[in-house]
């Protein structure tokens, strides 16, 4: 799960938005650019809303308008659409259209008070079946910018371990990756969208926040799992190859505990992960101590299951004032999690590994990495944050995301 989202203060938001207008000017097609965060941040209408006992409180799914993409693209949408169905049906063609009905913005709370993730939703019809609507969420967006500092520290930090990104990316290698909390599901889907040899696993305590995000937010049905680890739907429906084939079957979605997963699992050498992504708030917006406590079992399987030489892991925290204005130091809560993550993960390996925070811009929130393959470099500041910089315009020419990573990096960092 993922944590709500706290405002800066306003000279420096302002000064943000003002940054984000001017990539927007220079043509940028990022459509999850905070610039566009003012259609999906305030009002909206619920159109779906479910009780937890997870204690996530009240689950709510809130739809926003959208300005992008324009409507003279839904026509090519459309086009691609039918050229999928073509394909999945071969001589079977029965001529059945799509049509694109619009697109939101979608956000999932609780209580009404956190803002657990938003994702951006298109929504369509076929011509054979014109009051049946589907929804599919948009798998090249990320709408939040602590999502895109993640995956920005995320994968530079991996590609800086000697990775071998190129590999991954075009599907020639099998990237592990294990998303702890779900929310919305932007992220995972996001990864397997854009690196081919991504394989995901996704742990969600909450049923609920699952069955809202296939159900209200497009999220492929085809990911989720059983508890006796088989697919809950055997062949998945013609419309979800349509939109994911290729995709969601590298996508595994599991209703359980992180601990429980963690633990079941940690003698299964083929579920060593190569990144961890750990992003999970729970109703009352606070990340749990069983997730970060270096004397627990939890902490010793997890060591287990990131790969020994370049293993990655990512944490999204809160951050407050943490970070000073320079970047120099982080504050005591970012501290205390990093050195509690360092001594369960690094004491093999810290001469090689490397702990860091990174400031997430416009937000109030913090990316924590554990990295068992970069070089510390004697834990010089400068040496550590060019390092990432140049690794990061290596991702950036690989992967050719929306978004560029080196932007994420140039915020305050912190070696802890």
């Amino acid at each position: 799960m993922s944590s709500s989202i706290r405002r800066l203060s306003l000279t420096r938001r302002l000064s943000s938005v003002v940054e984000s207008y001017q990539r927007h000017l220079c043509g940028v097609k990022d459509e999850g650019d905070w610039f566009n965060s003012r259609e999906w941040w305030e009002g909206g209408h619920t159109v779906s809303q479910s009780s937890s006992s997870k204690g996530n409180g009240v689950v709510s799914v809130v739809s926003h308008p959208c300005s992008l993409p324009s409507r003279e693209s839904w026509v090519e949408t459309e086009r691609w659409l039918e050229k999928r169905y073509k394909e999945i049906m071969g001589r079977r063609d029965d001529g059945d259209k799509y049509k694109i009905l619009g697109y939101q913005w979608r956000s999932l709370r609780f209580n009404d008070d956190t803002r657990q993730s938003t994702v951006k939703v298109m929504a369509a019809s076929t011509s054979l079946q014109p009051t049946s609507i589907f929804y599919m969420q948009q798998p090249h967006c990320l709408a939040v910018p602590y999502l895109k500092s993640m995956v920005s520290v995320g994968l530079t930090s991996l590609t800086a371990s000697k990775y071998d990104m190129t590999s991954a990316a075009i599907g020639k290698k099998q990237m592990r990756i294990l998303c702890v909390g779900h929310g919305g599901g932007s992220l995972p889907l996001f990864l397997a969208n854009h690196i081919l040899g991504a394989v995901v696993d996704i742990v969600e305590i909450d049923p609920v926040v699952i069955s809202e995000s296939v159900r209200s937010m497009g999220f492929p049905a085809f990911s989720v799992m059983t508890s006796t680890g088989k697919r809950a739907l055997p062949t998945p429906h013609i419309i979800d190859q349509v939109m994911w084939r290729g995709i969601h079957e590298r996508l595994f979605l599991y209703q359980s505990e992180a601990k429980e997963f963690i633990l079941n699992n940690q003698n299964n050498n083929s579920s060593t992960y190569d990144m961890i992504f750990m992003d999970a708030y729970d109703g009352a917006d606070i990340f749990p101590h069983t997730l970060w406590d270096p004397n627990s079992l939890f902490m010793k399987a997890l060591s287990q299951r990131l790969h020994h030489e370049h293993g990655t892991l990512v944490v999204n925290l809160h951050s407050g004032a943490d970070i000073s204005e320079e970047g120099l130091t982080a504050g005591k809560y970012v501290t205390k999690v990093g050195k509690a993550y360092k001594k369960g993960l690094m004491e093999e390996n810290e001469r090689n590994g490397l702990v860091f925070a990174c400031e997430v811009p416009w937000l109030c929130n913090v990316s924590l990495v554990v990295s068992r393959g970069m070089i510390s470099n004697g834990r010089h500041r400068d040496k550590i944050k060019t390092s990432l910089m140049k690794s990061s315009l290596e991702v950036d020419k690989i992967l050719r995301l929306p978004f560029s990573c080196l932007d994420y990096l140039k915020t305050g960092l912190a070696i802890i």
